[in-house]
């Protein structure tokens, strides 16, 4: 195991270097360093969008998501991601439209020059730090859980967070965003190979699809139907998931960014399309472990049964490969995470180039150090917590949804995602009711923006056209 370890992470570590080296230059403005030259193609756009939105939660949490929930863990996430990639064609259209009018450095400083209010900047930053440290905090937790459980002697628990958070500052403080983005494609092709390979040796494991599928119907039928043993896939809860899975593109600056730096909208397209196979293909092997899970596993813990299912139950050349696939999708996420909180920081900045390009850089290592802290204190519910981030950030996409329609977009959207961000934040610390009756807050929430964000774009609307008219 060790010499496949040290083969596997050479190569790996050697491809990340090399990309560094390439995206390196010595003389570049803070627009290269964060923007990476807004010229990139759709082969890489699409691989490092995907290998930001599939990481560490969907190698780890997905297939013990299917293990303990059952088969709506695929309607969850698999066909929100579909929803989703339809609206990121629309949405890039508008936003890549909006940003040729108003400049870009990112989606926080955007919607200071669209609204004319700083306020709009510092909620859309406010809602990305405070729910994005959290996601990449997820990350660690769940590569340091699984290397913690494979080798329990070999480091001190809180080092692979330690190593995987060092190794992802050096070469985004050498390359920059490109060189992220070089990363990025690396480590999505590994995640999809690895992920591949477990799944079919999973499967064939338990007997085969149809063999799996009956002992699960004996053992714990549940799994096969909604709303799940748990009774978590409810219709309140699959409608809220979806809401806050497709508006990931909005509402995350990781994924904004990767829009607007595509070098032209026909990439933007090519790139949307590729993005939806992606996701068939990365999520379908999770439910191949996930049900290798619930055949072999049924009531082992969430470490011990990832420990068990991705590592001491695979050939030794695959196991080596899914300890690098693991920190490979965890350092993809990870990265694109918290140099996106940098970028969006560096766009409430004003100075000269070389001071905001000195602050930027120093506050990706800020982050970095508040996500490490914060990963000791997660807990493994690795999925849940994930949509906990999905849908606070989904609070600000009102806000900037108005941004990309409206040339002068209503300022009522910044009061109405404020409250609601506020409201959301409370129910997590327990302050104020996390639901009514039987319907939980996400849905309830959803429901009234539904009803009031278009009602109140459309009387902007009338009002913009009768002025325009007058």
């Amino acid at each position: 195991m060790i010499g496949w370890l040290g083969f596997f992470f050479f190569v790996f570590l050697a491809s990340l270097g090399y990309a560094s080296y390439k995206s390196y230059r010595k003389d570049r403005s803070s627009d290269e360093f964060i923007l990476a030259g807004s010229n990139i193609g759709a082969i890489l756009g699409f691989l490092t969008f995907s290998a930001a939105l599939f990481s560490a939660f969907t190698f780890m949490g997905m297939p013990d998501f299917f293990r303990v929930h059952g088969v709506g863990a695929w309607v969850f996430l698999g066909l929100s991601d579909a929803f989703m990639v339809f609206f990121l064609i629309w949405f890039g259209y508008k936003l890549r439209k909006r940003a040729s009018l108003q400049g870009y450095k990112g989606v926080a400083g955007l919607m200071i020059s669209c609204y004319k209010n700083k306020y709009a900047g510092y909620l859309v930053f406010a809602s990305a730090f405070l729910f994005l440290i959290p996601y990449v905090a997820i990350q660690i937790r769940g590569i340091s859980i699984f290397l913690n459980a494979a080798f329990p002697d070999l480091l001190p628990y809180w080092s692979w967070s330690a190593i995987l958070v060092l190794i992802m500052l050096a070469y985004a403080e050498i390359g920059g965003l490109k060189a992220i983005m070089y990363s990025d494609a690396i480590q999505g092709v590994i995640l999809l190979v690895v992920i591949w390979i477990i799944g079919v040796t999973c499967l064939q494991m338990s007997g085969g699809f149809q063999a799996a599928m009956a002992q699960v119907n004996e053992t714990n039928p549940g799994l096969q139907s909604l709303p799940g043993p748990k009774g978590l896939f409810s219709h309140q809860f699959l409608i809220a998931s979806t809401i806050a899975i497709v508006m990931i593109p909005v509402s995350q600056p990781q994924f904004t960014t990767r829009l607007i730096v595509m070098k032209d909208l026909k990439s933007v397209h090519k790139m949307a399309y590729a993005v939806g196979i992606f996701a068939i293909l990365v999520i379908l092997p999770t439910a191949f472990i996930g049900l290798y899970g619930a055949v072999k596993y049924p009531d082992a813990s969430t470490s011990d049964f990832l420990a068990k299912a991705l590592l001491f139950d695979q050939a030794v050349p695959v196991a080596a490969l899914a300890v690098v696939g693991l920190f490979a999708a965890c350092l993809s996420t990870t990265n694109a995470q918290i140099f996106a909180l940098g970028s969006e920081l560096r766009s409430l900045l004003s100075g000269s180039d070389k001071a905001i390009m000195r602050r930027t850089k120093i506050s990706i290592m800020v982050f970095s150090l508040i996500v490490l802290v914060f990963s000791t204190y997660m807990s493994d519910e690795l999925v849940l917590l994930a949509r906990v981030s999905f849908t606070g950030t989904s609070m600000v996409a009102p806000v900037i949804l108005g941004a990309v329609i409206f040339k002068n977009p209503p300022r009522e959207l910044l009061w109405i995602s404020g409250a609601f961000l506020g409201y959301f934040i409370l129910s997590i610390l327990g302050v104020v009711p996390n639901g009514f009756e039987n319907f939980p807050l996400d849905f309830l929430m959803y429901c009234i923006l539904i009803v009031v964000v278009p009602a109140i774009m459309v009387r902007h609307h009338f009002i913009q056209k009768n002025s325009h008219e007058a």
